[in-house]
């Protein structure tokens, strides 16, 4: 089979999370097709695997996407696999397997602060009702999502008719702390500063943890968001980052107690694999998404509470040892490998129904 793989999502500079979810699933795909990568732009080959066979489509937000499929359908493949949901479906004559990341948008409205207003104005329209996400879904042959949390909601909502497979999202390997690390009494942050995200509670923890306690928070912050978020926390206690690089986080990562987090809603939590990947626990907050990612490794609290997140990295500190050698097990179960098989095989599935009913 020729099976396009949607990288129009990868992300020129930097990943963000779908950027980073595409790049691993195309570098792992397994050898039993012939793949085509789909690029709006030429430079996001240079996060992809080289040398594999590219076409140029117009970018995902242009105005022409509902019939991007007139296009697609010039390149005479099989199967078109794409890392997003809004994909146009309409007069193609391929297999089409689209992905729904999580449904955050739906209980938390304010979209990202990057886009332009159209596009955030119509992201809030979007997600106003159940039926345009049908609508796109139903479009499709096949439908991944990253966790069984997302499946479950998809089903809870009856989002669609076509099979729904879990791929999970993953980290990319990365070496582990020193067995004999020293181990700092600080914390580590890798997230937006929306409202759901509730980093306030982090940072309202920090005085009941002691004066000794730091948190590094890694992305890019607001002026306000660092105003607000250091007038919770002691002085100095929060060291922001400002946009670490891989390496910086890393770092960090290694030599921390713990990386936290007191979000309300997530899609899914690449952060706690990262983390748990190179022997750094996590407390996080008591949600399904991360008791699936987390199981009996984590220490999760009520994210209303900054005391009970104190407690919780109290916890922790008393299995420190045992929670890091889980760790690295518990994170050995999200591979890039297994997530690529189990997009591979949506696709063959989705071509074997769409002959079926031809």
């Amino acid at each position: 089979m020729r099976v396009g793989i949607d990288c129009r999502y990868v992300r020129v500079g930097r990943h963000d999370g779908i950027s980073r979810f595409t790049a691993g699933i195309v570098a792992h795909l397994p050898d039993r097709h012939d793949y085509v990568l789909l690029v709006s732009d030429e430079r996001q080959l240079e996060s992809l695997p080289a040398g594999m066979p590219w076409e140029l489509l117009p970018d995902p937000t242009d105005a022409g996407e509902p019939f991007v499929a007139r296009r697609v359908n010039r390149l005479g493949l099989d199967a078109v696999f794409s890392p997003m949901q809004t994909m146009g479906s309409r007069g193609r004559d391929y297999a089409l397997v689209l992905t729904l990341h999580d449904l955050i948008y739906y209980r938390n409205r304010t979209p990202p602060r990057e886009f332009p207003w159209p596009l955030r104005l119509g992201w809030r329209a979007f997600h106003l009702s159940w039926v345009p996400q049908r609508f796109l879904l139903n479009g499709a042959d096949g439908v991944v999502t990253v966790s069984e949390t997302t499946a479950g909601l998809i089903s809870l909502h009856r989002l669609t008719k076509r099979p729904v497979t879990v791929a999970y999202n993953a980290a990319d390997p990365a070496e582990p702390r020193p067995a004999d690390g020293a181990r700092e009494r600080s914390l580590v942050y890798m997230g937006s500063f929306m409202p759901y995200k509730n980093v306030e509670t982090l940072a309202a923890a920090l005085p009941l943890l002691g004066a000794d306690w730091s948190l590094h928070c890694m992305s890019r912050v607001s002026d306000a968001d660092r105003a607000r978020l250091t007038g919770l926390a002691p002085a100095g206690a929060l060291v922001f980052h400002d946009g670490a690089s891989d390496d910086e986080y890393r770092s960090v990562l290694r030599s921390a107690t713990a990386l936290v987090t007191a979000s309300f809603d997530e899609g899914f939590g690449i952060p706690l694999v990262e983390s748990m990947g190179v022997g750094t626990p996590v407390v996080v907050s008591d949600i399904p998404i991360f008791r699936e990612i987390g199981g009996d490794v984590a220490e999760y609290f009520d994210p209303r509470s900054p005391s009970a997140a104190a407690a919780a990295v109290r916890r922790l500190e008393l299995r420190w040892d045992d929670a890091s050698r889980a760790s690295v097990e518990r994170a050995g179960r999200f591979r890039w490998a297994d997530s690529a098989e189990q997009v591979v095989r949506a696709v063959e599935q989705a071509v074997g129904a769409r002959g079926a009913r031809s």
